[in-house]
């Protein structure tokens, strides 16, 4: 055990203090920060190319005017349909919309014809789609003599509002829904992230001892498996530094924020305002507050004091069950380095399919798919902190938990089988049936 501690720790330290390791420590959370800032703005902005189109419409039906995208600048004509393709084609117009006149009030499907050579955005057929849409709805009222008013008094606002039974001062509104799908996602993604990241860390490394012939001389004064556990805790505590760290950070900037806002986050004050209704809370805020500082008011009543603990508890249990098997993966590839991608392919199978699992888990936390997601080892360590959030009941916490340290500890020993007999093994391609017949080798 102590030989575990010493190769652990040179692992631990050697790592701590490269630059990448401060870089990626530091420079990760600011990198997040900006690519879904990015992602944000590159979804709005949709479609930016500026189009001059010509609009045929001879009936009337638009009334000399439609609401379409800013970057859509548009002009009536009454040319003919030819004439007005022929301009197009001398480049005089990059587009001719033509809207043929509607015949009756009764009409439900009515079609409009682009002429161009361009296809259009999406964004941009949704917006000439609803603003035609809008002007023959206006067309309709007056055809059918109906009052605009009265026909407005019939669009009503729906907001659903939750609220427990057996436990009344359960925070279940649609604003801590939306939170915590959104904080589970984000933590999903990091835990996918880092759990591959630090998993194949181990593996490059032992693959790199085993090809410089350094593990020789390692084997002669340590025994394989404590070689093993060495590099594993070695850089799972690396991954762990990274994560409080970046934990301390988002603490750190979470406050910032909520100063910027003008948000009191006082623990007592949060505490009371966990057992009132929206209406209460909007109004105990403070005036003017938006609907970031609504947000913000619910990441703090979160139940931290669990969630953190049991994240850090997935990410050390996930990393250790698949560095584990990197660290098989590692040892029993042979000098060739690209042998590793064919062993390496059934390990990313899981990790790419609990990501798949988080997506379904997001929009419905406890539904069928994610539930079993959450409980079956392979996929709970990424699946079950997207839950976290929104309090899954205990009984599944508690099972997961169970069954996940169970599997940590099989896939060591298994791990840990294949690791003696792969690390001092060379010339020879191993096969997954190979693997297999290492498991049960004595001695």
């Amino acid at each position: 055990m102590n030989n575990i501690g010493l190769i652990s720790r040179r692992e631990y330290i050697t790592r701590v203090k490269s630059k990448t390791f401060l870089l990626t420590t530091f420079l990760t959370p600011l990198g997040f920060l900006l690519f879904f800032v990015l992602v944000g703005f590159i979804m709005s902005r949709g479609s930016d190319d500026q189009k001059n189109i010509v609009i045929s419409d001879p009936s009337g039906l638009l009334n000399g005017e439609i609401d379409l995208r800013k970057n859509i600048a548009y002009s009536f004509s009454s040319d003919d349909l030819e004439s007005l393709q022929k301009a197009y084609a001398d480049g005089k117009s990059d587009g001719v919309l033509s809207v043929p006149p509607l015949d009756s009030a009764a009409i439900t499907d009515h079609e409009v014809m682009f002429f161009s050579d361009d296809r259009l955005a999406l964004d941009e057929i949704e917006s000439i789609e609803r603003a035609v849409e809008r002007k023959i709805r206006e067309f309709k009222v007056v055809a059918l003599g109906i009052d605009e008013d009265k026909i407005s008094l019939l669009d009503t606002d729906v907001d659903v509002e939750q609220q427990g039974v057996k436990d009344k001062e359960k925070d279940i509104s649609a604003t801590s829904t939306l939170v915590g799908s959104i904080l589970g996602g984000v933590i999903s993604y990091v835990m996918f992230f880092l759990i591959f990241l630090y998993g194949a860390q181990v593996m490059r490394s032992v693959m790199e001892e085993k090809i410089n012939r350094i593990v020789e001389v390692l084997i002669s004064s340590v025994k394989p498996y404590e070689l093993m556990m060495g590099k594993i805790l070695g850089v799972g505590a690396v991954g762990l530094t990274q994560v409080i760290a970046w934990v301390g950070i988002l603490v750190v900037g979470f406050f910032i924020a909520a100063a910027i806002f003008g948000i009191n986050l006082n623990p007592a004050d949060l505490t009371q305002m966990s057992g009132l209704d929206n209406q209460e809370v909007a109004t105990a805020m403070a005036e003017g507050n938006d609907r970031m500082s609504e947000i913000m008011v619910e990441i703090g009543k979160m139940n931290w004091l669990v969630i953190i603990p049991l994240v850090i508890f997935y990410f050390l249990t996930g990393y250790l069950a698949y560095a584990a098997i990197f660290a098989a993966v590692g040892s029993a590839v042979g000098e060739d380095i690209n042998e590793a991608n064919s062993l390496t392919l059934p390990i990313m199978i899981p990790l790419m399919l609990a990501i798949y699992i988080g997506f379904a888990a997001i929009n419905a936390p406890n539904s069928t798919v994610a539930v079993w997601g959450s409980l079956i080892p392979l996929t709970s360590s990424i699946v079950m902190p997207v839950r976290l959030p929104i309090d899954p009941p205990i009984w599944q916490l508690i099972l997961s938990v169970v069954l996940l340290a169970g599997f940590v500890l099989f896939m060591v020993w298994v791990a840990a089988r294949i690791y003696r007999i792969g690390i001092l093994m060379y010339g020879k391609k191993a096969s997954f049936k190979e693997l297999g017949k290492w498991l049960f080798y004595k001695g």
